[in-house]
């Protein structure tokens, strides 16, 4: 321990309490922030909090993450709210910026949906100087986080911006197209119907057998063939689960964002399967090509068109089916052109790759140096 700073339990400088409402207490026509587990709050009629707090996630995949407020808000049940803090609150806020996602949550409940008790909070310690140093720490993390968010403000932006570019020209050259060019519905050029792929019964999966793609192959940055998990003691699946390179496939569903992204199988080494939520669609090479029908699918307004056509009585699981998919409008001109125009689309696409990558890992960095800063500040070290 630091000269003349002091260790103390959370719970021995702070209350540690939960909201108590479910999910369907958020109104988006109220003014009182409303406190979820999800990164962004809702707007809620009630304010059970007030004053400088630190809202913390209770379970899912935001466990980790610190939130601080100054103001009168509530919080779901499943919500923490740390109030009634008796060292500066922003200094326990930075505190636990940096320890708390690896100390306060290694240990973690559950096994569909992960969460944590108010024994995690208990077991929580906190070093901490006097006031007057407690202040001089604020004051310095506040200005150089002031700084590190505004150029990561400026390269989220630039990011934006560069993906803002390549959609602007990709729509522009399905709604400025020249003459010759033919509209079909999706069906109708088709080798053959729409397939959806298969989900082997979770008693199956295991670490070695039949590798099985998962959504991220198909929604990341690019078609990541790893992103798999395996199943075991299975009979052959039918061939029409299979792909293979070149294989156009499109997301179904997972939740409204994830409906109608688009990939082209690349970079398969053994058979794979695809799963219940990715359709394969083949089309007639001799009408419109594999690379040309992507980048269609990939359009702006062809995808709010895709999403929009999501059905089924769950809001946050809707889907598209085969016959959705058949009934989409696709134009193109003919092959000679259609080549041209994706030699062009692949260069700027390269291009606006490059630069994501450049604006992302710019990101990262900045977030290594606020982890950065702040252990210096937790070790003695800021001078």
């Amino acid at each position: 321990m630091k000269q003349g700073w002091e260790v103390k339990k959370l719970t021995e400088i702070a209350e540690v309490s939960t909201g108590k409402w479910d999910a369907s207490h958020a109104n988006e026509n109220s003014k009182y922030r409303f406190y979820t587990c999800a990164y962004d709050y809702l707007l809620c009629d009630t304010k059970r909090f007030f004053g400088e707090c630190l809202i913390l996630p209770g379970n899912g995949v935001n466990v980790g993450e610190v939130f601080y407020y100054d103001g009168e808000f509530d919080a779901y049940q499943r919500t923490y709210v740390i109030s009634n803090i008796k060292l500066l609150p922003k200094y326990l806020h930075y505190h636990m910026l940096l320890f708390w996602k690896k100390l306060g949550t290694k240990k973690q409940y559950g096994s569909a949906t992960n969460f944590i008790k108010i024994g995690n909070f208990q077991d929580y310690d906190v070093e901490f100087p006097q006031e007057i140093e407690q202040q001089r720490i604020v004051a310095i993390l506040d200005e150089a986080f002031t700084a590190i968010e505004g150029a990561k403000a400026n390269a989220v932006q630039n990011l934006k911006n560069a993906k803002e570019l390549f959609d602007s020209y990709l729509q522009s050259v399905f709604e400025n197209r020249g003459e010759g060019w033919e509209e079909q519905r999706l069906g109708e050029i088709l080798i053959n119907q729409p397939q959806n792929g298969w989900s082997p019964p979770a008693k199956n999966q295991s670490d070695s057998g039949i590798p099985v793609l998962t959504l991220s192959a198909v929604t990341g940055f690019v078609f990541n063939p790893l992103s798999v998990k395996y199943t075991s003691a299975l009979s052959k699946p039918d061939a029409r689960y299979w792909v293979n390179n070149g294989d156009l496939l499109i997301t179904r569903s997972n939740t409204p964002e994830l409906v109608g992204h688009v990939a082209i199988c690349s970079n398969i080494n053994e058979p794979t399967i695809y799963p219940d939520l990715i359709m394969k669609i083949n089309p007639k090479e001799k009408i419109i090509t594999t690379e040309f029908l992507f980048y269609q699918l990939k359009s702006p307004k062809l995808r709010e068109i895709i999403k929009e056509a999501a059905h089924g009585a769950n809001p946050t699981m809707k889907k598209i089916n085969k016959t959705d998919v058949q009934n989409f409008k696709i134009c193109y001109p003919l092959l000679f052109e259609q080549e041209k125009i994706i030699q062009k689309l692949d260069l700027l696409s390269a291009e606006t790759k490059r630069l994501e990558a450049i604006y992302q890992q710019k990101i990262e960095c900045l977030e290594e140096l606020k982890k950065s800063i702040l252990q210096k500040a937790f070790n003695g070290e800021l001078g």
